[in-house]
C-alpha cells in the first residue's frame, strides 16, 4: 500500500506518483546543444569534441568501478555515523499493516557480511545508512546505491550523448559539404541531375518587391542522387537541395493545377537546372537548383507504393472538401494531414497574430485526440472499466497497444514521414502515455527520451523552431498545466474549465518569447482564442481523418463527413479572423533573443502579480475589463489617449511602407479608399484605427503591387460598394489578382476616366487622368487614376505614380488646364526624383505628403524633389520618418495630426 492511500486496501487506482526523474534532462539538453553547434562546426573540432567526451565518459566510469570495488572489500569497516538514519525494527511474531505508523515485527534472523556477524532478534536492531563516500555497502532502501553514484553517471551519460550528437551532425553536415554539388554551385554550373523528391512540393507565398510582386515558384525539397558535369562526366552522390521552378508564366488556375504541385515523395526527377548556393548559412540544403524553364517534371521513377497510397488519401481529402465554404475548404486538410496549399495568405496571417498557426502543422495534437477516441478518457487505460473504442469493440490491452501502434505508424506515412512529423508523432506520444498512465510527473523522462532520440536521429531538429516549440509546449503541458489547473480547482473553477484555461495559458507563457523572435510581436489574443477554438478541433479532426479514410472508397461518404467537419473547421477560422481583426490583438515586441529574455521575465513578473490578485475578486474584474478596452480599442476611448485620428478628419495617408494607402473620409465609418498599399495586415489595422467599416468605393490608380496587394486587408470585414481602377490591364498577374478578389465578395469593378465626377456627402471628387486611351508607352505608372478631391474647403491633389511626361500631358488636357493652387499635394512615385518642375509650380500645394517605406532600397523620397516642395513654400510630411498622417480643418488653417 502506498503511504499517501486513504484505505487500509489502498487506493482504487494505487500509481501514485513521486518526485519527477530528470536524470535523463540533462543528456537530451546537452544533446540537443551539441548537436546545433556540431552542424556548422568544422570536422576537426567535431571529431576532437566527441573523442574528448568519450574519453572523459570512459574515465568517470572506470573511476566509478574502482570506488565501487574499493568500497565492497570485506575488510572495510563499515562506517555507520551520526548521520546516518536508524530504521528500528523491533521483534515480535508477526507483521501488521495499519492506517497508523507502519510497524515491522520478525523471527530472529542473521545476516553475514565476511566475518562479521549481525543478529535480527529480540532486541532493536538498527541498521546506519553511511553518509560519504565509500562507506560501505547499503542495505536499506534498495535504490541508495543509485543515488550514490549518480552524479558521476548522469556526467558519464551527457558526454556520451554530447558525443554521439556531435557524431550524429557532423555527418549530417558533411553531407552538405562532400560530392560534387557545392563546387558546381559555387561556380553557378549548368547541370543535369537526377533527384529523388523528399517532401511535398510547395507554392510561394506572394511577396512585394518594390513596384512589383515577386514571381512565384514552386519549393521542391529533394536529393541529389546523379549529376551529369559540364565536363561530360557522370557523378553518384546523395546531397539534399532545393529545386526551384519559376511558375510566373503560369496562369492562376495552371498554377493550382501545374503536375509539379502533383508530385509525391519518393518520385524520381531529371532536372536542367543551375546550382547556386544556398541563401544563408545553416541551411539542411547543399545548394539550390533553379530550374531551367516552365515545362512538367520528367519523372524518371514513380513514387513508392506507401507514398502513392497516402497521396490518393491525401487527394481524396481535398475532393471531398471542395463543397465546402472557402475558409474550412482551406483549413480541413491542414488540421487533418498538414495540407496547407489551399490556405489563403490573410487566413495565414490571422492564424499568426491569435497564436493558432500550430492546427495548420500536424502536430502531437491530432495523434493524442486519435489515439484519446481508440483508448478512452485519460487515467482509464489500464482500468477495467476503461472506455474507448477499443473495449467497445472487445480488443484487450495488449492488442489496443499494438493498433495504437498501428495507427501511429499510418498517422506518419499519411502526413509525410519528414522531420517535422516524426517530432509530432514523438511529442504525441508523449501526451498519449499522459493519457493512457495519468502520470504526467513521470512523463518527464518520456520526452526527454523523444528529444534525445529524435536530436541524434535527425540533428538538424535542434535548430528548428518547430521543434524547440513542441517541447516546451509539451513539457508546459506536463509540468506546469497540471498544477494551475489545481490551483484554478482549488478557487472554485469547474474542473473541465481550469483544465483547458491552465493548458492554454501554460503552452501559451513557454512558447511566446520564441514567437516573438520569429515575429517580432505578442499576441494578446492568443490564450482565449485557444480556448474558443478547443472545443472544436477535436471533432474537425476526428470527422476529417474518417473522411480521409472513406474518400478512396465512398465519396458520397467522404463528402458528408468532410461538411460534419467543415462546421467546426469553420468555426476555427473565424475565431482566427475575428481575434486578428481586433486593434489591440497584439503589440510589436523586440525580435531577438534579448527580447525573449525580456518578455519571459515580464510573464513572470505577471504572474506572481496576477497569483496575488486571485484573492481580490475585484481587481480581477477591473484587470479583465481593461484587457477588454486594451483589445477592443473602441473609437472615442482611443481618440481622447491617443489623439488619433483628429477630430474633424479629412485625408489620411496610411504608414504602410513603400506603398500608397489613402483614405478619404466618407462620414461617420465610412471612407474612400485609394490605393491599398503592399500590405493587407497594415492597411486593414490602418482602416480600424480610422474606424472605416464602410467604403463606397476603392480607387486603384495603377496595378502595381505596392498599391493593390493590400486589397484583401481593405475589404476585411468591410462593407465595399465598388471598386474602380485604370484602364491599362498591366501587370497582367495583379489585374487578374484584384479580379478574383471583387469577384470572390461580388464587388463590381468599373474603369476610371478623365472627366467623372462623383460625390458622397461632404467629398467631392473629379477624375484628371487618364484619358478615354489609356497611354501605352510609358507603363504603369504613366496610367495612373490622378483625383482631385475637394471636402468641406480643402482640396487635395492625388497623381498616382505619374512620370514626367504624363505629369506635362495632364498639364496640358482639358481635365488638368484648370487645376490651379492646392491645398495638399500627394507626390508622385513616393517623391521620386522624377518630377515635372512646371507642374510642381503649378499646383504651389501648402502640404506635400510622401508616402515611402523607412530605409526603402529606392531612395525615396528624393532629396531633390523634398528640396523643390520646400523652395516652392510647401511643408513636407512623410511617412517614413513620422508615420501617417491625417488632415483636419479648412481655409487657412489646416491641421496635421501624425499617429
Amino acid at each position: 500500500m502506498h503511504a499517501a492511500a486513504g484505505s487500509p486496501l489502498g487506493a482504487s487506482h494505487p500509481r501514485q506518483e513521486g518526485p519527477a526523474d530528470l536524470r535523463l534532462l540533462p543528456p537530451a539538453l546537452v544533446a540537443w546543444a551539441v548537436a546545433a553547434w556540431a552542424l556548422a562546426a568544422p570536422a576537426e573540432w567535431v571529431v576532437a569534441v566527441a573523442t574528448g567526451c568519450v574519453v572523459a565518459a570512459g574515465g568517470l566510469l572506470a573511476a566509478g568501478r574502482r570506488g565501487t570495488a574499493a568500497g565492497a572489500d570485506p575488510g572495510a569497516a563499515p562506517a555507520a555515523t551520526a548521520s546516518a538514519r536508524p530504521v528500528t525494527m523491533p521483534s515480535g511474531p508477526a507483521t501488521t499493516m495499519s492506517d497508523g505508523p507502519v510497524t515491522m515485527r520478525s523471527e530472529p534472523a542473521t545476516t553475514t557480511s565476511g566475518s562479521t556477524a549481525t543478529t535480527l532478534g529480540s532486541t532493536p536492531t538498527t541498521l546506519g545508512l553511511a553518509a560519504g563516500r565509500g562507506g560501505g555497502r547499503r542495505a536499506w532502501p534498495p535504490r541508495m546505491w543509485w543515488w550514490h553514484g549518480w552524479p558521476r553517471g548522469a556526467v558519464a551519460a551527457a558526454l556520451l550523448c554530447a558525443a554521439a550528437a556531435a557524431a550524429s551532425a557532423g555527418l549530417h553536415g558533411a553531407d552538405l559539404r562532400r560530392g560534387p554539388v557545392p563546387e558546381l554551385a559555387r561556380r553557378y554550373e549548368v547541370v543535369t541531375a537526377e533527384a529523388e523528391v523528399t517532401s511535398d512540393p510547395r507554392l510561394t507565398r506572394p511577396r512585394i518587391s518594390g513596384a512589383r510582386a515577386a514571381p512565384p515558384a514552386v519549393l521542391v525539397d529533394a536529393e541529389v542522387r546523379r549529376v551529369d558535369k559540364p565536363d561530360g562526366t557522370t557523378e553518384v552522390t546523395r546531397t539534399p537541395v532545393l529545386l526551384i521552378v519559376d511558375a510566373s508564366g503560369w496562369a492562376a488556375r495552371e498554377r493550382a493545377a501545374s503536375p509539379w504541385l502533383s508530385l509525391l515523395p519518393t518520385t524520381r526527377l531529371r532536372v536542367t537546372a543551375r546550382v547556386v548556393p544556398a541563401l544563408g548559412g545553416g541551411d539542411r540544403v547543399a545548394a539550390v537548383l533553379r530550374v531551367r524553364g516552365s515545362g512538367p517534371p520528367r519523372v524518371v521513377g514513380r513514387p513508392s507504393g506507401t507514398q502513392r497510397f497516402a497521396g490518393e488519401l491525401r487527394a481524396g481529402l481535398r475532393a471531398a472538401t471542395d463543397g465546402l465554404e472557402p475558409d474550412a475548404r482551406a483549413l480541413l486538410p491542414g488540421l487533418v494531414v498538414g495540407d496547407t496549399s489551399r490556405i489563403t495568405p490573410e487566413l495565414d496571417e490571422a492564424f499568426k497574430a491569435t497564436d493558432l498557426t500550430h492546427l495548420l502543422a500536424v502536430s502531437g495534437a491530432n495523434l493524442t485526440i486519435l489515439m484519446a477516441l481508440l483508448i478512452g478518457p485519460p487515467g482509464r487505460a489500464q482500468r477495467i472499466e476503461r472506455r474507448g473504442l477499443a473495449p467497445g469493440l472487445g480488443i484487450p490491452l495488449r492488442a489496443t497497444a499494438v493498433c495504437g501502434g498501428v495507427l501511429t505508424l499510418g498517422f506518419v506515412i499519411v502526413c509525410r514521414p519528414d522531420p517535422s512529423v516524426l517530432r509530432a508523432a514523438a511529442c504525441g506520444a508523449v501526451a498519449l502515455l499522459a493519457i493512457a498512465t495519468g502520470r504526467r510527473r513521470s512523463l518527464i523522462p518520456a520526452l526527454a527520451t523523444a528529444v534525445l532520440v529524435l536530436v541524434l536521429y535527425d540533428p538538424w531538429l535542434a535548430r528548428s523552431y518547430g521543434f524547440l516549440l513542441s517541447v516546451v509546449a509539451t513539457g508546459a503541458l506536463l509540468t506546469l498545466a497540471p498544477r494551475w489547473s489545481a490551483a484554478l480547482r482549488r478557487r472554485g473553477m469547474a474542473p473541465r474549465v481550469a483544465e483547458a484555461l491552465a493548458a492554454a495559458a501554460a503552452a501559451q507563457v513557454v512558447c511566446a518569447p520564441v514567437v516573438a523572435v520569429l515575429s517580432a510581436r505578442v499576441s494578446l489574443v492568443a490564450v482565449p482564442c485557444n480556448l474558443l477554438v478547443e472545443f472544436a478541433v477535436a471533432p474537425a479532426t476526428v470527422l476529417g481523418f474518417a473522411a480521409l479514410g472513406t474518400a478512396p472508397w465512398a465519396m458520397p461518404v467522404a463528402e458528408a463527413l468532410s461538411w460534419c467537419a467543415g462546421w467546426p473547421a469553420g468555426w476555427i477560422a473565424d475565431i482566427a479572423r475575428a481575434g486578428s481583426a481586433l486593434p489591440g490583438a497584439g503589440v510589436d515586441w523586440p525580435g531577438s533573443w534579448t527580447g525573449a529574455l525580456l518578455l519571459a521575465c515580464t510573464t513572470v513578473v505577471l504572474l506572481l502579480v496576477g497569483r496575488r490578485l486571485f484573492g481580490h475578486p475585484w481587481l480581477v474584474g477591473a484587470c479583465a475589463v481593461l484587457l477588454l478596452l486594451v483589445l477592443v480599442q473602441p473609437p472615442p476611448l482611443t481618440r481622447v489617449i491617443t489623439g488619433w485620428p483628429p477630430p474633424g478628419w479629412r485625408y489620411a495617408m496610411c504608414n504602410v511602407g513603400q506603398g500608397d494607402a489613402t483614405v478619404l473620409h466618407a462620414g461617420d465609418g465610412a471612407g474612400v479608399v485609394v490605393d491599398a498599399g503592399p500590405d493587407p495586415v497594415l492597411v486593414d489595422r490602418c482602416l480600424r484605427t480610422l474606424g472605416i467599416t464602410r467604403i463606397p468605393l476603392v480607387v486603384l490608380t495603377h496595378f502595381h503591387a505596392d498599391h493593390v496587394a493590400g486589397l484583401p486587408g481593405v475589404l476585411r470585414g468591410r462593407s465595399v460598394g465598388a471598386i474602380e481602377t485604370t484602364g491599362l490591364q498591366e501587370p497582367l498577374e495583379q489585374a487578374e489578382f484584384v479580379r478574383r478578389q471583387a469577384t470572390a465578395r461580388r464587388i463590381p469593378v468599373t474603369r476610371a476616366v478623365a472627366g467623372e465626377r462623383r460625390r458622397v456627402g461632404v467629398l467631392d471628387w473629379q477624375v484628371l487622368w487618364p484619358p478615354p486611351v489609356v497611354p501605352v508607352a510609358g507603363g504603369p505608372n504613366d496610367a495612373s487614376v490622378v483625383l482631385l478631391v475637394r471636402s468641406a474647403g480643402p482640396t487635395l491633389l492625388m497623381l498616382g505614380d505619374l512620370e514626367p511626361p504624363a505629369q506635362r500631358a495632364l498639364l496640358e488636357s482639358p481635365a488638368g488646364a484648370a487645376v490651379r493652387s492646392v491645398d495638399v499635394l500627394k507626390v508622385a512615385h513616393h517623391g521620386s526624383a522624377y518630377q515635372d518642375p512646371d507642374l510642381m509650380r503649378r499646383v504651389a500645394p501648402r502640404l506635400a505628403v510622401v508616402s515611402a517605406g523607412a530605409d526603402n532600397p529606392y531612395g525615396h523620397p528624393a532629396p531633390a524633389t523634398v528640396a523643390a516642395l520646400r523652395a516652392g513654400g510647401a511643408e513636407v510630411l512623410r511617412t517614413d520618418r513620422g508615420g501617417a498622417v491625417a488632415l483636419a480643418g479648412g481655409g487657412d488653417r489646416l491641421l496635421v495630426a501624425r499617429d
